[in-house]
Protein backbone atom coordinates (compact mmCIF):
# COMPACT_ATOMS: atom_id res chain seq x y z
CA UNK A 1 0.00 0.00 0.00
CA UNK A 2 1.16 3.73 -1.18
CA UNK A 3 1.70 5.51 1.76
CA UNK A 4 -0.74 8.28 -0.04
CA UNK A 5 -3.71 5.33 0.18
CA UNK A 6 -2.41 5.01 4.22
CA UNK A 7 -2.51 8.17 4.19
CA UNK A 8 -6.23 8.12 3.33
CA UNK A 9 -7.18 5.64 5.60
CA UNK A 10 -5.68 7.23 8.49
CA UNK A 11 -7.47 10.53 7.69
CA UNK A 12 -10.90 8.77 6.94
CA UNK A 13 -10.78 6.67 9.93
CA UNK A 14 -10.58 9.66 12.34
CA UNK A 15 -13.31 11.37 10.43
CA UNK A 16 -15.62 8.74 11.05
CA UNK A 17 -14.70 8.55 14.66
CA UNK A 18 -14.49 12.28 15.38
CA UNK A 19 -18.09 12.45 13.28
CA UNK A 20 -19.70 9.59 15.80
CA UNK A 21 -18.53 11.21 18.63
CA UNK A 22 -19.65 14.18 17.76
CA UNK A 23 -23.67 12.86 17.83
CA UNK A 24 -22.99 10.40 20.97
CA UNK A 25 -20.88 13.17 23.39
CA UNK A 26 -22.86 14.21 26.39
CA UNK A 27 -21.03 17.39 26.84
CA UNK A 28 -21.58 19.96 23.91
CA UNK A 29 -18.29 21.69 24.49
CA UNK A 30 -16.50 18.08 23.60
CA UNK A 31 -19.25 17.69 21.18
CA UNK A 32 -17.78 21.11 19.29
CA UNK A 33 -14.54 19.90 19.48
CA UNK A 34 -15.08 16.58 18.09
CA UNK A 35 -16.41 18.60 14.96
CA UNK A 36 -13.21 20.80 14.76
CA UNK A 37 -11.49 17.86 14.77
CA UNK A 38 -13.93 16.18 11.93
CA UNK A 39 -13.20 19.41 9.75
CA UNK A 40 -9.43 19.47 9.73
CA UNK A 41 -9.66 15.42 8.88
CA UNK A 42 -11.93 16.28 5.77
CA UNK A 43 -9.50 19.18 5.04
CA UNK A 44 -6.46 16.72 5.20
CA UNK A 45 -8.43 14.74 2.86
CA UNK A 46 -8.94 17.58 0.62
CA UNK A 47 -5.23 17.83 0.54
CA UNK A 48 -4.82 14.30 -0.80
CA UNK A 49 -7.14 14.77 -3.57
CA UNK A 50 -5.33 18.44 -4.45
CA UNK A 51 -7.96 20.57 -3.71
CA UNK A 52 -5.72 22.65 -1.65
CA UNK A 53 -8.50 25.58 -1.89
CA UNK A 54 -11.29 23.59 -0.76
CA UNK A 55 -8.82 22.50 2.02
CA UNK A 56 -7.82 25.78 3.31
CA UNK A 57 -11.57 27.21 2.50
CA UNK A 58 -12.89 24.58 5.17
CA UNK A 59 -10.34 25.35 7.65
CA UNK A 60 -10.49 28.69 7.44
CA UNK A 61 -13.85 29.18 6.97
CA UNK A 62 -15.28 26.20 9.29
CA UNK A 63 -12.47 25.96 11.89
CA UNK A 64 -11.81 29.69 12.05
CA UNK A 65 -15.07 31.27 12.36
CA UNK A 66 -17.98 28.96 12.74
CA UNK A 67 -16.72 26.69 15.37
CA UNK A 68 -15.28 29.30 17.77
CA UNK A 69 -18.92 30.96 17.20
CA UNK A 70 -20.13 27.43 18.06
CA UNK A 71 -17.94 27.25 20.77
CA UNK A 72 -18.26 30.84 22.79
CA UNK A 73 -22.01 30.22 22.28
CA UNK A 74 -22.07 27.02 23.73
CA UNK A 75 -19.37 27.95 26.75
CA UNK A 76 -21.54 31.38 27.20
CA UNK A 77 -24.81 29.62 27.39
CA UNK A 78 -25.96 27.61 30.51
CA UNK A 79 -27.35 24.43 28.34
CA UNK A 80 -28.99 21.82 30.76
CA UNK A 81 -28.05 18.49 29.26
CA UNK A 82 -30.21 16.55 31.16
CA UNK A 83 -33.40 18.93 30.01
CA UNK A 84 -32.40 18.52 26.21
CA UNK A 85 -32.13 14.57 26.53
CA UNK A 86 -35.58 14.30 28.56
CA UNK A 87 -37.56 13.39 25.36
CA UNK A 88 -34.93 10.92 23.62
CA UNK A 89 -36.59 8.16 23.55
CA UNK A 90 -39.62 9.46 22.84
CA UNK A 91 -38.60 11.25 19.11
CA UNK A 92 -36.44 8.35 18.42
CA UNK A 93 -38.54 6.46 16.16
CA UNK A 94 -39.20 9.42 13.94
CA UNK A 95 -35.84 10.20 14.32
CA UNK A 96 -34.62 7.08 13.47
CA UNK A 97 -36.88 6.91 10.14
CA UNK A 98 -35.81 10.32 9.24
CA UNK A 99 -32.14 8.68 9.21
CA UNK A 100 -33.19 6.17 7.17
CA UNK A 101 -34.70 8.15 4.24
CA UNK A 102 -31.63 10.36 4.57
CA UNK A 103 -29.21 7.87 4.16
CA UNK A 104 -30.74 6.19 1.35
CA UNK A 105 -31.22 9.14 -0.58
CA UNK A 106 -27.26 9.56 -0.31
CA UNK A 107 -27.00 5.80 -1.27
CA UNK A 108 -28.92 6.65 -4.30
CA UNK A 109 -26.88 9.85 -5.29
CA UNK A 110 -23.64 8.43 -4.85
CA UNK A 111 -24.51 5.19 -6.30
CA UNK A 112 -26.24 7.54 -9.53
CA UNK A 113 -22.97 8.53 -9.32
CA UNK A 114 -20.73 6.60 -10.58
CA UNK A 115 -22.68 5.80 -13.64
CA UNK A 116 -21.08 6.81 -16.66
CA UNK A 117 -21.45 9.89 -18.01
CA UNK A 118 -19.91 12.52 -20.40
CA UNK A 119 -17.15 14.02 -19.16
CA UNK A 120 -17.71 17.60 -16.91
CA UNK A 121 -15.72 20.80 -17.22
CA UNK A 122 -13.70 19.90 -13.44
CA UNK A 123 -13.44 15.92 -14.82
CA UNK A 124 -11.86 17.61 -17.80
CA UNK A 125 -9.98 19.32 -16.08
CA UNK A 126 -8.69 16.26 -13.71
CA UNK A 127 -8.12 14.00 -16.54
CA UNK A 128 -5.66 16.69 -17.89
CA UNK A 129 -4.16 16.90 -14.56
CA UNK A 130 -3.42 12.94 -15.19
CA UNK A 131 -2.20 13.58 -18.75
CA UNK A 132 0.33 15.84 -17.36
CA UNK A 133 -0.94 19.06 -18.15
CA UNK A 134 -0.17 22.25 -15.76
CA UNK A 135 -3.08 24.10 -14.34
CA UNK A 136 -4.40 25.67 -11.49
CA UNK A 137 -7.44 24.02 -9.62
CA UNK A 138 -8.30 27.28 -8.30
CA UNK A 139 -8.55 29.11 -11.63
CA UNK A 140 -11.07 26.17 -12.68
CA UNK A 141 -13.09 26.33 -9.29
CA UNK A 142 -13.27 30.19 -10.85
CA UNK A 143 -14.14 28.81 -14.00
CA UNK A 144 -16.77 26.67 -12.99
CA UNK A 145 -18.73 29.02 -10.34
CA UNK A 146 -18.76 32.37 -12.31
CA UNK A 147 -19.99 30.40 -15.92
CA UNK A 148 -21.72 26.90 -15.36
CA UNK A 149 -22.96 27.34 -11.93
CA UNK A 150 -23.65 31.28 -11.96
CA UNK A 151 -26.95 31.05 -11.05
CA UNK A 152 -26.94 28.74 -8.25
CA UNK A 153 -24.00 31.11 -7.22
CA UNK A 154 -26.32 33.82 -7.51
CA UNK A 155 -29.39 32.51 -5.21
CA UNK A 156 -26.94 31.10 -2.38
CA UNK A 157 -25.36 35.03 -2.45
CA UNK A 158 -29.12 36.50 -2.32
CA UNK A 159 -30.40 33.55 0.15
CA UNK A 160 -26.95 34.77 2.43
CA UNK A 161 -28.10 38.80 1.79
CA UNK A 162 -31.71 37.90 3.23
CA UNK A 163 -29.99 35.91 6.35
CA UNK A 164 -27.48 38.41 7.38
CA UNK A 165 -30.38 41.17 6.92
CA UNK A 166 -32.96 39.35 8.67
CA UNK A 167 -30.23 38.93 11.92
CA UNK A 168 -29.14 42.55 12.33
CA UNK A 169 -33.37 43.19 11.83
CA UNK A 170 -33.93 40.68 14.85
CA UNK A 171 -31.01 42.38 17.02
CA UNK A 172 -32.19 46.02 16.13
CA UNK A 173 -35.51 45.14 17.31
CA UNK A 174 -37.33 47.01 20.21
CA UNK A 175 -37.33 45.11 23.38
CA UNK A 176 -39.06 45.70 26.77
CA UNK A 177 -36.31 43.55 29.00
CA UNK A 178 -33.23 44.93 27.05
CA UNK A 179 -31.50 48.88 27.01
CA UNK A 180 -31.12 50.43 24.30
CA UNK A 181 -29.04 53.17 23.18
CA UNK A 182 -29.11 55.73 20.60
CA UNK A 183 -25.24 56.09 18.86
CA UNK A 184 -26.60 59.52 17.46
CA UNK A 185 -27.06 60.74 21.38
CA UNK A 186 -23.20 59.01 21.93
CA UNK A 187 -21.99 61.08 19.19
CA UNK A 188 -23.15 63.99 20.10
CA UNK A 189 -22.37 63.84 23.75
CA UNK A 190 -19.44 66.46 25.18
CA UNK A 191 -17.83 66.27 28.45
CA UNK A 192 -19.75 69.64 30.03
CA UNK A 193 -23.17 67.01 29.77
CA UNK A 194 -21.28 64.32 31.33
CA UNK A 195 -18.90 66.20 33.98
CA UNK A 196 -20.32 68.09 36.29
CA UNK A 197 -18.29 70.51 38.83
CA UNK A 198 -19.56 70.71 42.54
CA UNK A 199 -18.33 73.41 44.92
CA UNK A 200 -18.06 72.06 48.57
CA UNK A 201 -16.75 74.23 51.28
CA UNK A 202 -13.63 73.48 52.95
CA UNK A 203 -13.34 70.83 55.91
CA UNK A 204 -13.80 72.46 59.30
CA UNK A 205 -11.59 70.74 62.05
CA UNK A 206 -13.97 68.70 64.63
CA UNK A 207 -14.25 70.48 67.96
CA UNK A 208 -12.62 69.57 71.13
CA UNK A 209 -14.64 66.63 72.91
CA UNK A 210 -16.15 67.65 75.96
CA UNK A 211 -13.93 66.33 79.57
CA UNK A 212 -15.82 63.74 81.18
CA UNK A 213 -16.45 64.64 85.22
CA UNK A 214 -13.88 63.97 87.34
CA UNK A 215 -16.09 62.13 89.85
CA UNK A 216 -19.58 61.69 90.33
CA UNK A 217 -21.70 63.93 93.22
CA UNK A 218 -21.65 62.14 97.12
CA UNK A 219 -25.14 61.57 98.04
CA UNK A 220 -26.44 64.24 100.54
Amino acid sequence: MEIRGALFYLFSAVLLFSAFRVITARNPVHAALFLVLAFFQAAAVWLLLKAEFLAISLVLVYVGAVMVLFLFVVMMLDIDVAALRAGFWKHFPLAAMVGVIIALEMAAVLMGGFRPEEPRPLQAAVQAAQQGVQFSNTKELGKLLYTHYLFPLEIAAVILLVAIVAAIALTLRQRKDSRHMDPSQQVRVKARDRLQIVKIEPTVAAPPAEPAPAAAETKA
